[in-house]
């Protein structure tokens, strides 16, 4: 039989079948993924129609959870910083050593973070007065999207500036004399860090940066630089789950304008009872759709973190070393929007800068990022296992490597208090031939404690491996990092 009557004679087959059912009265049942649909004369049941939107909003809630981890993230992180230490817009975090970065995401004990932070729809435009100095620092925008670099690595190149951040539907004259930099949101986030080699003069340049509203700029208040509370900082989780992630959501929608890229999400989130200008009052259904969507959705964006299948995600074929980043810092692409590379770095991490995708040789900051052993298994806290890191790595500064607990997606937490070791260790026990072999486990091996981490049984945990001024080995991936071994 020709192909095309082969056509017309199952098309005329299913027609003749459609027929009879609607003729007959009968109900049809299909067999799907989700189970039995049942169709009277082709129109879906009551029963099915319950079960249809129950699966389309649920379907729905899934991807809508990856799309909105990067602002969730930042609401979440602005609400961890007031709760721990009671900050307010324009005041400045100060997160140094392992029991100030225990509450936040990926936290680096190799320098300290500086975060100021300002919502600009309670404060207008807002002015951030850099010195001159080593001052390394980056803006994002409440999307979590770059906005500018400042002090040695942006457009003052360490010379000083005056940072003028201006809001959506905001505007200000005479505005000669400052960087002008606008953002799409309201909510902006800020992270800097004081390089002067010489501890005290890195320790004044951290507290020398100023913010404060434009409309004070006369007679600006003094900046308030603020600590967390110990006590305080682990009893808020890193990250929200279930209901209270979506009650996030609609918090900090209801402060940010919406963008045209955004809109179709927008019209998915009003039958889960998420819709701008309203509280966030959930009924039964909603509320166990978006719980469910929430687990569902964390698993997705796990698969998207740990098993990267992004295009050019591992390092390098012969190891499980996967590259942190394979998201565009812009994000916004032409053509379309990254959302899974999106959801996979801010699953894990809080902010990005444009220095950490330098290409050049030297400058800027480069990760690598594993969950796996040699066998390909997940890491258990309860062995011990050994990363040999091979000599010459390419560093121009130095390298780090730090200790994750998996679930937290924090500082490991063990009683030693130690989560990383680095190449500025002094005491870092190396080999003859310049490599350097790192242990982690519940106990230390014999003589090598000072290139020990200590994990925890019961407790899953993963490593990042920072390049601090990656040099060309690492672009052209000559240099072979191997893969962590369990020891046997």
């Amino acid at each position: 039989m020709k192909l095309d009557h082969y056509v017309r004679f199952v098309a005329a087959a299913m027609l003749i079948l459609v027929l009879s059912v609607s003729c007959l009265g009968k109900t049809q049942t299909v067999e799907t993924r989700i189970g039995k649909l049942d169709f009277e004369l082709g129109v879906p049941t009551e029963k099915t129609v319950a079960r249809l939107y129950d699966e389309m909003d649920f379907q729905r809630a899934c991807q809508l959870y990856l799309w909105a981890i990067p602002i969730v993230s930042s609401a979440h992180t602005q609400a961890w910083g007031q709760f721990t230490s009671s900050m307010r817009d324009c005041d400045v975090l100060i997160l140094e050593g392992y029991r100030s970065l225990s509450g936040v995401l990926t936290g680096n004990l190799v320098t300290p973070y500086v975060l100021p932070y300002f919502d600009l729809a309670r404060t207008g435009p807002v002015v951030l007065d850099v010195p001159a100095g080593l001052i390394a620092g980056a803006a994002d925008d409440n999307w979590q999207r770059p906005l500018t670099d400042f002090g040695v690595i942006g457009p003052d190149q360490g010379k000083g500036a005056r940072y003028l951040f201006v809001g959506p539907g905001q505007e200000v004259a005479e505005t000669e004399g400052y960087v002008v930099v606008r953002s799409p949101t309201f909510g902006i986030n800020l992270f800097y860090r004081a390089l002067d080699p010489d501890p005290a003069k890195a320790e004044a340049t951290k507290r020398s940066v100023q913010c404060y509203p434009w409309s004070q700029r006369a007679n600006p208040p003094a900046t308030r630089f603020l600590t967390p509370d110990p006590d305080k900082v682990t009893q808020m989780p890193t990250f929200p789950r279930g209901l209270e992630y979506w009650e996030r959501l609609a918090e900090v929608l209801n402060r940010e304008p919406v963008e045209d890229r955004d809109r179709f999400f927008m019209a998915m989130l009003k039958p889960l009872g998420i819709e701008k200008g309203k509280p966030f009052q959930p009924d039964e259904r909603q509320k166990k759709i978006l719980t469910d969507a929430a687990l569902v959705g964390e698993a997705m964006a796990k698969a998207l973190a740990f098993n990267k299948r992004a295009e050019g995600a591992l390092y390098r074929p012969d190891t499980h070393w996967q590259y942190l980043l394979t998201l565009d810092p812009h994000q916004d692409l032409e053509g379309y929007s990254q959302i899974d590379e999106r959801a996979a770095y801010f699953y894990e991490a809080f902010f990005i800068a444009k220095a950490m995708f330098s290409t050049t040789p030297g400058v800027g900051q480069a990760y690598l990022e594993t969950f796996h052993d040699r066998e390909g298994h997940a890491l258990d806290g309860g062995k011990t296992y050994r990363l040999r890191v091979p000599p010459n790595p390419p560093a121009k500064q130095f390298w780090a490597l730090t200790v994750y607990d998996l679930d937290t997606r924090s500082l490991v937490q063990n009683k030693e208090q130690i989560a990383d070791r680095n190449s500025r260790q002094p005491d870092l026990v190396k080999n003859a031939d310049g490599s350097v072999d790192l242990y982690f486990g519940p106990t230390a091996p014999k003589g090598w404690e000072k290139n020990w981490i200590p994990t925890v049984p019961g407790k899953s945990w993963y490593v990042w491996f920072r390049f601090y001024g990656p040099l060309e080995s690492y672009f052209d991936k000559t240099w072979p990092l191997p893969d962590i071994e369990k020891v046997r």
